[in-house]
């Protein structure tokens, strides 16, 4: 086939075979004229542009009629470039250009139909505590998967997703490894370098003649500490993270939530914990590392403050650190 011929299975927008009128052989061959969509991968009732180009003919000079699912819309002298606005999903709008050169008339088709293409992502390697209802953030070096899910109608059916060609790019580059039949999740560690990462996947029928494109920035985020009361009857109280300024009675027991860090597993040994009062270290070895007990001098009362510096001793990141003020 010749290679200046434009193929398009993007989301389903797929370019037809160019005939000659009538079938009659043209002085042009009809495959001199190239057609594109902008954009290739048009969402549902998104405006779709179409445009005639060709490297033999002058196009400004000849009449182009253009059709929309069988009726004309737009027709007159170098009408090369024509707008539509495509369908819903997986809904398809057949589009003709009738280009009349002084050789013959070529016609070229193209049929839009969008679908729809779903990205979930969250870190594989990031903190967050017990009945949390956001997502796992991922932080500097955080392992990330994402996930693809595209709804491509074929025939009277959605296509199963596992039965699917994906095409994996992260930051424009092709991720061969990654890439293939069936392999809808794509993940990989995050580059300390990159604050973002741009992923972007091709879900393809196995036949080829319908895909669709999604694509998704994921940004990197700073571990946030939160500090908690540990309730000797309740436990920890998770319903509401402690002030920055907090008053005791006589003691109290406070754990520290590093949200979003990596490890998940806070226990893990490369992960140190920090604990001063007053610029005073302190902590106590008969309890977690990430909690610690506080208890007023008799008699007395203040202000303390309280510090917790958290630090992986294996990864090129800033440690991260919290303070509160302790009344007593």
């Amino acid at each position: 086939m010749n290679n200046m011929r434009l193929k398009l299975f993007i989301l389903g927008a797929f370019i037809m075979s160019a005939t000659a009128w009538g079938g009659v052989a043209l002085a042009v061959d009809s495959t001199s004229i190239f057609i594109d969509v902008a954009p290739s991968n048009p969402a549902p009732y998104e405006n779709v542009t179409i445009t005639l180009g060709s490297f033999l003919s002058n196009l400004d000079t000849v009449k182009i009629d253009w059709l929309v699912d069988g009726k004309t819309t737009l027709s007159g002298i170098g009408k090369k470039s024509f707008s539509v606005t495509a369908k819903a999903a997986n809904t398809e709008t057949k589009i003709e250009a009738r280009i009349y050169l002084p050789d013959g008339q070529i016609e070229k088709r193209v049929a839009i139909r969008p679908a729809i293409m779903t990205l979930l992502w969250q870190a594989t390697d990031s903190y967050v505590p017990p009945f949390y209802k956001g997502k796992a953030l991922p932080m500097s070096g955080s392992g990330i998967k994402i996930v693809a899910m595209p709804e491509i109608k074929a025939g009277n059916a959605i296509v199963n997703p596992k039965n699917m060609i994906y095409t994996w790019k992260k930051n424009y580059t092709n991720q061969a490894a990654d890439s293939g039949y069936g392999k809808n999740s794509f993940t990989y560690v995050d580059d300390y370098l990159e604050d973002t990462s741009a992923v972007s996947v091709v879900a393809s029928t196995t036949d080829q003649k319908y895909s669709i494109e999604g694509s998704v920035g994921v940004s990197v985020f700073t571990p946030k500490i939160l500090f908690y009361k540990i309730d000797s009857a309740l436990g920890v109280l998770w319903d509401g993270a402690l002030p920055d300024n907090y008053a005791i009675l006589e003691e109290a027991t406070i754990l520290a939530a590093p949200y979003f860090i990596s490890p998940r597993d806070i226990r893990r040994p490369e992960l140190t914990f920090g604990w001063s009062i007053n610029n005073q270290r302190a902590g106590s070895a008969d309890y977690r590392k990430n909690v610690i007990p506080l208890k007023a001098a008799e008699n007395s009362s203040g202000v303390s403050r309280l510090s917790l510096t958290i630090d992986n001793r294996e990864q090129i990141v800033r440690p991260i650190t919290k303070e509160m003020l302790i009344q007593f």
